[in-house]
């Protein structure tokens, strides 16, 4: 097949015969409408209608449809059509430009304007969504976003100037079919691969659970721990206060320091997730000189404990660099270690049976947190300190095997996932062979 420069960078080369165009010219954009806007006492009615969470990557989740009262006039104009692409126009790096075609199921529907509908008039749906949805159109999207804080959102504008390559009606049919094929046999082998993943962590879990309540001796004697939630529990350990045995407690609420682009490391909430600070999953600074004024109440000292109160509430992580600030929903712990070590709390307030009881005293609609004045109303159940180290030297060990094969299975669904990728890209630019599906 002759294949000729597409005159896009980024593209490469496509066949001769297909066309290069924007997408203004092989689609219209529809825009949603807008939360919270007051009509004035006109007449309205209540309409379902599509959010960003509804439109995932490749399909549409009707999980929890919400609904929108506005006037007839106003829904007319996002009303969604069968066949229609609906792409989110901002979010994070994972939401934004994510889409997938509506089936009209549910009728009438509406969508929410930070939700595009790209409505095709010279190419099939398929073949939209599929070139939208390829890597280079969301890196695309990404350079002509316009940034806000950790979000991005892209005006219609700037979407409709993407350059689209479109074959014959013919060729564009017989890629996509070829592709959902190939597509769906490496999305079994993801799937595969992700309920391993989902077994990994029950077993993880169950681990934990059982050494940080039961301990390691199966013969131990056991007794009634007084506490409903945690039942029976070794007779010689003590059930105790969340806060009884602190040398002592900080909390960094209250105190929203002024973010720069280089400084100080600040761990947020967002960084203290499985047991470990992740300095990869939010990189924030601040000035080291507005540090040590936000560090006032305490500084971290290696081995201190990190717990999250809010969004997320109850991660924790043992603090292993002392050149770092805490941010707000971040409380710093030092138990004193005559009684309860620091590197067990960790695994014991990771259980199902802590995360139970915190959730039962926690507050919030749209994210759950605990107040400090609450902390005290929490447990721990407390082993002898010669235990304690016996037993995180257990879950170290054990979890560690777990872990090692959770990281070789992630590994393989990444490679599988940009095989996924290369495949798309080789499709929408006409190097995927479209002979006979075996």
């Amino acid at each position: 097949m002759n294949r000729r420069d597409a005159g896009v960078p980024w593209l490469g080369e496509i066949p001769a015969h297909w066309e290069v165009t924007r997408l203004k010219f092989v689609a219209r954009v529809q825009t949603g409408i807008a939360l919270g806007k007051d009509y004035g006492g006109q007449a309205t009615s209540e309409f379902p209608y599509l959010r960003v969470a509804n439109v995932q990557d490749g399909f549409i989740d009707l999980s929890e449809v919400k609904t929108i009262i506005v006037p007839e006039r106003e829904a007319v104009s996002a009303m969604l059509r069968a066949g229609d692409v609906l792409m989110n126009e901002g979010g994070d790096a994972d939401k934004l430009g994510r889409g997938a075609i509506w089936d009209g199921s549910i009728s009438p529907c509406l969508h929410q304007n930070h939700v595009f509908v790209l409505r095709p008039m010279e190419v099939s749906p398929q073949w939209l969504s599929t070139w939208t949805g390829a890597d280079f159109a969301k890196a695309y999207f990404e350079t002509r976003a316009k940034q806000a804080t950790n979000l991005a959102s892209i005006s219609s504008t700037n979407l409709l100037e993407l350059p689209i390559a479109v074959p014959p009606s013919e060729e564009q049919r017989a890629i996509v079919s070829r592709l959902a094929h190939d597509t769906a046999r490496l999305d079994a082998l993801v799937s595969a691969k992700q309920r391993v993943l989902d077994l990994l962590a029950e077993k993880r879990k169950a681990i934990i659970a059982t050494a940080v309540t039961r301990g390691l001796d199966p013969k131990v004697k056991l007794r009634d721990s007084g506490v409903p939630w945690l039942g029976e529990v070794p007779a010689h350990w003590r059930v105790a206060g969340f806060t009884k045995y602190l040398r002592s407690l900080v909390d960094y609420r209250g105190r929203t320091p002024e973010k720069t682009t280089s400084g100080m490391f600040l761990v947020t909430a967002r960084n203290v997730r499985n047991g470990t600070i992740d300095y990869a999953a939010s990189q924030e600074f601040v000035d080291p000189a507005d540090a040590e004024e936000i560090m006032r109440r305490g500084i971290p000292h290696l081995g201190d404990l990190l717990f999250t109160t809010e969004a997320p509430l109850g991660q924790v992580a043992l603090v292993d660099r002392e050149d770092v600030a805490l941010a707000q929903r971040i409380i710093k712990l030092d138990y004193a270690e005559s009684v309860l070590l620091n590197a067990y709390a960790l695994w014991w307030i990771q259980s199902d049976a802590f995360q139970f009881q915190l959730s039962t005293f926690a507050t919030g609609s749209t994210a759950l947190g605990i107040k400090g004045e609450r902390l005290h109303m929490l447990r721990n159940l407390i082993p002898p300190v010669p235990e304690q180290y016996a037993i995180i030297e257990h879950i170290a060990r054990e979890t560690a095997k777990l872990d090692a094969v959770r990281a070789a299975t992630e590994r393989t669904i990444a490679l599988l996932k940009e095989r996924r990728s290369a495949l798309i890209a080789a499709a929408v630019t006409g190097q995927l062979d479209v002979g006979a599906v075996t």
